[in-house]
């Protein structure tokens, strides 16, 4: 039996235990380095009332704090479903090496989980969002970054 297909039944393991619970959302990840796991992550955005509690973002804050880097160099991701907008973000930030997934966006959609929505917001200018996004302070705030370009101190990522 292939490995990856062994890692990719324990993130839809995670999915499955948190739809059978009724736990939090039908999502589930898992994070791997050397072929071993060393994060799981369940989706829990009603169970703690965090939005941003996605599986795979609760996989990533625990093997980032496991390994105690905010980069996940070496490793590979596992999830039960292909990422939401928010989840990729994360995932290019964590810079894993790799990443399978088993059901599709579509997959998603078809369960009630639709975020084509952000995919077309993404696209729109600012002013246009169904969300209203205003600029304020610009050149106040241009400071905190001319301060980071200074600074002797900082971790580049």
């Amino acid at each position: 039996m292939d490995n990856k297909q062994q890692l990719m039944r324990q993130a839809i393991a995670a999915a499955m235990s948190n739809v059978k619970n009724n736990t939090g959302g039908p999502f589930g990840a898992v994070i791997v380095k050397d072929g071993q796991i060393i994060a799981y992550g369940k989706n829990a955005v009603t169970t703690t009332n965090d939005p941003t509690a996605h599986a795979e973002v609760v996989a990533i804050r625990e093997a980032c704090k496991t390994l105690g880097s905010f980069q996940l160099t070496g490793c590979e991701l596992y999830t039960s479903c292909e990422p939401c907008p928010m989840c990729l973000g994360a995932i290019y930030w964590a810079r894993p090496d790799r990443v399978y997934y088993a059901c599709t966006q579509q997959d998603a959609a078809l369960a009630g989980f639709d975020d084509a929505f952000i995919y077309e917001e993404i696209d729109l200018p600012a002013q246009q969002r169904k969300i209203p996004f205003e600029q304020l302070l610009r050149n106040e705030s241009q400071t905190v970054f001319d301060e980071w370009n200074k600074s002797r101190e900082k971790i580049p990522y």
